[in-house]
């Protein structure tokens, strides 16, 4: 069913762009935008994914989504690590009934940032992760079978504009600019990552728990806090503080 709607998917991406004067940062941010506006969600969010999980945030259609991809990456839980570790979609048609369970950190912190439900469709080619499409709702609700199959359809486009850009990269071993942006803050993640690792004597598994347990903790994303740890203006374990 997906597959009979991308035609029109596509139409309305295209649609997306020339309504900006094809004034839009990258096709990316044109399919999310398009996507929100042809679905009952308020926002969209579309992220990279890997076998090692949230790879970095490439594009959100409002802060609220913007901020629901940051809280993900920083809690390392939620429906979209989930929906592409399993490679099928999460539906969360009501957080507030069902979502502190599945998520017992995530959900409170997300129902407190007023999201209702929460749709996310992994972006994936046989076994190889790219991303996944999130779809938020500020109420609860679930979204209707012909919603769910132009929500695929739109997980489909985001698939193939992926896999697109990657081969227009400038080499196999880089990312294409309009990626590379996304997963750049997650180079200094891993940085800290092990710079925690020595504070604290601890493996990089452990380090990365106390990384994201401080950002959580002071309200503030993974990527800044990894950023205060790189530049050396905070030390997470033995004698910790802020060095100003």
């Amino acid at each position: 069913m997906a597959g009979v709607r991308a035609p029109r998917v596509w139409r309305i991406i295209l649609e997306s762009i020339a309504a900006t004067n094809g004034d839009q940062r990258n096709v990316l941010d044109a399919l999310c935008l398009a996507c929100s506006k042809s679905l009952p969600v308020s926002g969209v969010g579309l992220a990279l994914m890997t076998e090692r999980g949230h790879e970095g945030t490439v594009t959100a259609t409002d802060e609220s989504a913007a901020v629901m991809e940051n809280l993900q990456e920083t809690l390392g839980e939620g429906p979209c690590l989930d929906a592409s570790r399993w490679a099928r979609p999460v539906l969360e048609s009501d957080l507030a009934a069902a979502g502190t369970t599945r998520w017992p950190v995530f959900g409170p912190a997300a129902i407190e940032a007023g999201i209702g439900a929460i749709f996310a469709f992994p972006l994936h080619v046989g076994g190889i992760r790219l991303g996944v499409l999130d779809l938020y709702r500020a109420t609860a609700g679930s979204l209707s079978e012909d919603e769910f199959a132009e929500a695929l359809a739109f997980s489909d486009a985001a698939t193939t504009v992926l896999l697109h850009l990657q081969d227009k990269s400038p080499s196999e071993w880089s990312l294409h600019p309009q990626l590379d942006d996304a997963v750049e803050s997650r180079r200094e993640i891993h940085q800290a990552t092990g710079m925690v690792s020595v504070q604290a004597g601890v493996n990089l598994t452990e380090a990365l728990l106390l990384l994201r347990a401080r950002a959580y903790a002071s309200e503030r994303s993974l990527a800044a806090t990894a950023a205060d740890v790189v530049s050396r203006r905070l030390r997470i374990g033995p004698e910790e503080g802020e060095n100003e």
